[in-house]
Order: C-alpha cells, then sequence, then structure tokens
C-alpha cells in the first residue's frame, strides 16, 4: 500500500466467477460458520420485532434483562467488521468493491420498501419514507443511507443500521487508500474510549434539529457525497483517495454531532465493527497479534460498562433498551457468540445455517411489512390468547418470512449481484487501473483466507 496505484490495482481474483449456492466441502466449512452467525442474527431479530418475547410464559423477564435486538444487529457488526475490510483488501480495488455494495444493498432494499407500499395501508408505520412531511429529504437520504445520522426518520425502522455500516465503508475506504487499513486494533480501542469518556455529554442531532435545518445540511452533504462517491469511482488513483477521505470527513462529522444515538452507543458501533476487523487480522497474520487481542478485549468490557454507565435516565429510549442490563448482557452475549463460531469455524455447519445466512439480508428487511401484512390477512390479534393460537401465529410467520426471504435472495438479490459483476468488469475495461508498482497485500492461496473474504464479503450484510 505504499504506492498510491496499488488502492485501485484489479488483482485478476476480483473477477471471480460467483456462485450460485453455498460450496460444499472444505470451503464450505470455512465460510460456514460465518454464514450461520449471519443467519442466527437476522432470525433474532426478525423474531424480536414478532414481538416473540410476549409470547412466552417468562418473557417479559428476558426482555427487562436481555435484548435481543441489540444481540442481534452488534453480533452482525463484529462479522460485517470482520469480513468487509478484508474483501476490500483482497481485491485491492476501491471502484470494484463500491459497486459491488451498491449492487449488493440498494436493489433489494429499493424492492421491499417498494412491494411494501404497495401492499400495506397508507396508517400502516412499517414504512415511513413518504410519511415524514418532506418526501425529497426523505428519499434523498434514505437513498445514500445517511439518514440515521441527518435527523430524518428511517425508510423502515431496521435500516438505521445500514446507515452505520454506511459510514463505516466510508471509513475503511479512507484507511485502505491511505495505507492505514491495518491499524484496526488501535482504532478498535480509541472509539471504544470515547465512548467511555464521553458517553452522554455530546448531545444528539446538533446540526439537523428540525426538517428546515436537513434541507439546509442536505445542500452541502449531496455535493460532498457526489463529490467523494465520483472518486471512488473513478478508478484512478488521486482522485480515489480524495474521494474516500471526502466521505470519511462527512461520515466523521456526521456521527460526531449528528448522530440519532447517543455517543455511547455511537462509539461502539464503531468499536465493535473495527474490533471485527481486529479479530481477522490476529487470525490470519502473527505481526501484532497479541496488541489487537488486547485491543479486542478492551472493546468488549467498554461495550458493556457504557451500558452500565449511561444506559439509563432516559438514554435507554434512544438504544431501544429497557435499561442498562439489557444492552449490557446482550452485547456480551453477540461477542461470546461470535466467539464460539470462531472456535467452530473449522467444523461443518449445518446446511440450514449456512442457507440461513445466505438469505440473512432479505429475512432482516422483509420480516416487519411481512408481520404486518400477514397479521392484517389473517386477522390475528396483537397478542394470541391461547398458546396453540400463539405457536401457530409464530410458525406461519417463521414459515412466511423465510420463504419470501429466499425468494427475495433468488430472484433480487443474485441477480442484482451477478450485473454488479458485470459492471464492475465494464467499468474495469472502460477504466483500466494503472499497473500496480507492488502488491498492496498478499494474494492468499486459492482456497484459504482469501476465498472466506470473497465468499464472506459477497454476502455480508449490507444489515444489522
Amino acid at each position: 500500500m505504499k504506492s498510491t496505484k496499488t488502492a485501485t490495482a484489479r488483482p485478476p481474483s476480483a473477477d471471480a466467477p460467483s456462485t450460485s449456492a453455498p460450496p460444499s466441502g472444505p470451503a464450505a466449512s470455512r465460510l460456514g460458520w460465518l454464514d450461520a452467525l449471519r443467519g442466527i442474527a437476522a432470525l433474532v431479530v426478525a423474531l424480536h420485532h414478532f414481538g416473540i418475547l410476549r409470547m412466552l410464559p417468562s418473557g417479559n423477564v428476558v426482555g427487562r434483562n436481555f435484548d435481543l435486538g441489540i444481540f442481534g444487529v452488534m453480533l452482525f457488526f463484529i462479522v460485517s467488521g470482520y469480513i468487509i475490510p478484508a474483501s476490500l483488501e483482497r481485491r485491492g480495488d476501491v471502484q470494484a468493491f463500491w459497486i459491488g455494495r451498491f449492487f449488493r444493498i440498494h436493489p433489494a432494499l429499493i424492492v421491499t420498501i417498494v412491494a411494501a407500499l404497495l401492499v400495506l395501508p397508507a396508517g400502516d408505520g412499517s414504512v415511513r419514507i413518504l410519511k415524514t412531511g418532506d418526501d425529497l429529504a426523505s428519499l434523498i437520504t434514505n437513498g445514500l443511507l445517511l439518514q440515521d445520522v441527518l435527523g430524518v426518520t428511517n425508510g423502515m425502522n431496521v435500516t438505521w443500521t445500514l446507515c452505520y455500516e454506511m459510514v463505516f465503508y466510508f471509513f475503511v475506504t479512507a484507511l485502505f487508500t491511505r495505507g492505514l487499513h491495518r491499524h484496526s486494533a488501535p482504532i478498535a480501542a480509541g472509539c471504544a474510549a470515547l465512548a467511555l469518556a464521553v458517553g452522554t455529554a455530546v448531545g444528539e442531532k446538533l446540526l439537523t434539529p428540525d426538517p428546515q435545518s436537513v434541507r439546509v445540511a442536505l445542500l452541502v452533504v449531496v455535493p460532498v457525497v457526489l463529490a467523494g462517491f465520483a472518486g471512488v469511482l473513478s478508478g484512478r488513483p488521486g482522485p480515489t483517495r480524495a474521494g474516500a477521505l471526502l466521505l470519511a470527513g462527512l461520515g466523521l462529522v456526521l456521527i460526531s454531532l449528528n448522530s440519532r444515538a447517543p455517543w455511547y452507543e455511537t462509539w461502539t458501533i464503531f468499536a465493535t465493527m473495527f474490533a471485527g476487523t481486529a479479530v481477522h487480522r490476529a487470525q490470519h497474520s502473527s505481526r501484532g497479534r497479541v496488541p489487537s487481542l488486547l485491543a479486542c478485549g478492551f472493546v468488549v468490557v467498554s461495550g458493556v460498562l457504557v451500558g452500565w454507565l449511561y444506559n439509563h435516565d432516559g438514554f435507554q429510549d434512544h438504544t431501544w433498551t429497557s435499561g442498562w442490563l439489557s444492552w449490557s448482557a446482550a452485547y456480551l452475549a453477540a461477542w461470546a457468540v461470535f466467539g464460539l463460531g470462531f472456535l467452530l469455524r473449522r467444523l461443518p455447519f449445518p446446511r440450514v445455517l449456512t442457507w440461513l445466512g445466505a438469505i440473512s439480508f432479505s429475512v432482516y428487511l422483509v420480516h416487519i411489512p411481512l408481520a404486518h401484512a400477514l397479521r392484517r390477512l389473517v386477522g390475528v390479534p396483537p397478542l394470541p390468547s391461547s398458546t396453540l393460537g400463539r405457536i401457530a401465529w409464530t410458525g406461519l410467520f417463521l414459515v412466511a418470512v423465510l420463504t419470501v426471504g429466499h425468494l427475495m435472495y433468488r430472484l433480487v438479490e443474485m441477480p442484482m449481484q451477478n450485473l454488479g459483476r458485470r459492471v464492475q468488469k465494464a467499468a474495469a475495461r472502460r477504466w483500466p487501473a494503472p499497473a500496480p508498482a507492488g502488491p498492496s497485500v498478499p494474494v492468499p492461496a486459492p482456497g484459504g483466507a482469501g476465498r472466506e473474504a470473497a465468499r464472506a464479503g459477497a454476502g455480508a450484510r449490507g444489515d444489522g
């Protein structure tokens, strides 16, 4: 990464053909743990929003002490942090990375929102992209996936996590183009320290406290984002670096001064993702392994402590949790499950879990509007009175969400990702990158960590 030309160099593996089904054999064992974790996270979030705890006899007690939503999204964030930077480094191509991200996230998101708007009644609250009083600002901010840091209502309530993932991509791209991407451990520790030290001292939405200020902010944000993406999609080293720095700078300002969430949650999210990256580096390189593991330990401890220190006195309403224990226990459990998956990563995982991981993004997107549509269709009350009714309603929801998620994956996600790969090839032919002066990252042996990054990076949620 010392040469500026390596930031956009296209290694031959970047155009590797896609597979329509999960691999089998040893490769599947290496990848299965990541798919399984994504699948578990998506299913937990779906059941959380479905209200599964209300169906259980002691569900209220569990909910007060353990937040299923925080568990699911934090597990998603760890997995994204583990694999997304590795995917970018494997490619060595910022342009291809961003084209892949667009085709990975936006088509499925657009299809879900449009379908929900067509099927659900006007008064339904699961999709709110055109129900904020300022449709243009809503469309722009949600289209850029920056709505949660611009003070605009999320188009769907689950898309707040995509906003933080998008800013993470900004940071990762800038670090990569500057040759700083191997410093994940100190960055993770720094973010965790910010969460601990600042906590609730900095307010939320300082730049856009009202709709008028949002419109003013967009006059600055939109040109900066367009200029940034023009740079990172240019395929040229100089504009790529400049565009990446623009996007990262914008992301830093917005999450620092204008996040919807308190500082302790915002910076814990980024500490978590960078800690996931540090785990990947510790796994695949002996250099800096001890500092990486120490940084990850600090992030885990910090994530538990910020809940105890700050997630009360009304701030728990901003994190959608019942209190500090529900936050801290869920955060610790997310790392515990990730750690267990990591330890078992060489074992074969059940195909149902790897399949669930493949469709996890679609499940994440469709589960709330689908639950609302089903409830209206079959006339189910908010809480069925009988045990049999609750079991039947839960079973119907699971069958429906998994079926629709599978169809979305097959009919939207896979074709769009394949189209994205063709666009990447066309862009590489139209704007060929200069020959690299030297390899920016080691090219892994076939079937090793590189294939893991390729498969998991392509399937990593642009979600939480």
